[in-house]
């Protein structure tokens, strides 16, 4: 960890005895959960069961468990991004394209090409056409074959994400959802930003076509999905969760190995339930507080020298047939 994730993440000493948040854990399970940076987190699947730890000195460390992935014959390795808010303006970042340009120049120097990039929304700030247009020119700087992306509630403000379709949706379905196979594993892209009041919602026809889209695989089929707010309920409190996410969670319970990717929240936090682990992704604009840390999840400043430590991207790795999949997070460099 950075210093500033040491300050800004510590739980205060005498926090051991305070309640559960909503999300069952305590603020110290919660800090403990939080703030993974430049740390690999290890994901196991054994008996069916996804078991996933913090890698240490001990373990194949974060460089070698990507890099074992990445040197393997047919891995398959690829990037997650999220929440670039191209068109911010305030003191949090006042240059978020200037941050955002150097994600992409991370990505390129991972020391291996991606076989995709997802953008895991909120590409824009306010859903304006010259937003869409300069993030959109802005990722074609990435050194992938594919660049996928899922809309933010951001990237839907006064049209419904209509504009977000026009630039991103070709190929999609309903309001933009898709899937696609790579390298034995099936990615799930969901929307989860439009129709919002408080919480994410997915609606009827999003779940009917998680449920046929599934219904024709092998339940030792590795699953991946994709979201901008988080199907598991992070902090409700805030709209850190899902409100029909059950409905989809039920469908991947028969599968051996599910992981669900999210952005939204501007920070690293992992949950496992069974056989699904969730990784809420990091941002490359600016940090939002933790959850309960301040009265609404609003821009955090912090010293312009420890921006990039809060902002960063994460590669995941993942060979078929193998029983790992690595995910490593890293700061902006």
């Amino acid at each position: 960890m950075t210093d500033y994730y040491d300050r800004y993440d510590g739980a205060p000493a005498d926090d051991a005895g305070q309640p559960d948040t909503e999300h069952g854990m305590t603020r110290r399970q919660l800090m403990r959960h939080a703030g993974w940076f430049g740390g690999a987190v290890v994901l196991t699947v054994a008996s069916g069961e996804v078991i996933s730890h913090i890698a240490d000195s001990r373990d194949t460390n974060a460089g070698a468990a990507a890099g074992a992935v990445a040197a393997g014959s047919g891995a398959l390795r690829f990037v997650q991004v999220s929440d670039s808010h191209i068109g911010f303006q305030g003191p949090a970042n006042t240059d978020v394209a200037g941050s955002f340009t150097e994600a992409i120049n991370q990505v390129n120097s991972l020391g291996f090409r991606p076989d995709f990039v997802m953008h895991s929304g909120d590409l824009t700030h306010l859903s304006t056409a010259g937003q869409f247009d300069q993030v959109k020119q802005m990722m074609t700087g990435m050194k992938t074959d594919r660049v996928f992306t899922v809309p933010g509630e951001h990237d839907s403000i006064g049209d419904a994400g209509r504009a977000y379709r026009r630039t991103f949706g070709m190929g999609t379905l309903g309001d933009g959802w898709y899937s696609f196979d790579t390298h034995g594993v099936h990615f799930i892209a969901l929307v989860n930003t439009l129709s919002l009041e408080k919480l994410g919602h997915l609606g009827n026809a999003q779940i009917d076509f998680v449920r046929k889209d599934l219904a024709g695989l092998s339940s030792d089929t590795p699953v991946v999905v994709f979201s901008h707010i988080p199907l598991f309920a992070m902090y409700p409190k805030w709209g850190w969760s899902t409100d029909d996410a059950l409905k989809v969670i039920a469908l991947l319970r028969r599968f051996s190995s599910v992981t669900c990717l999210n952005g939204h929240v501007h920070q690293l936090f992992t949950k496992t339930e069974g056989n699904i682990t969730f990784h809420s992704a990091t941002t490359t604009a600016y940090p939002l507080p933790k959850p309960g840390r301040a009265p609404a999840p609003t821009p955090q400043v912090v010293p312009a020298r420890q921006l990039k430590d809060a902002l960063g991207i994460r590669s995941v790795g993942y060979r078929q047939g193998d029983r790992e999949l690595a995910i490593k997070d890293q700061r902006l460099a």
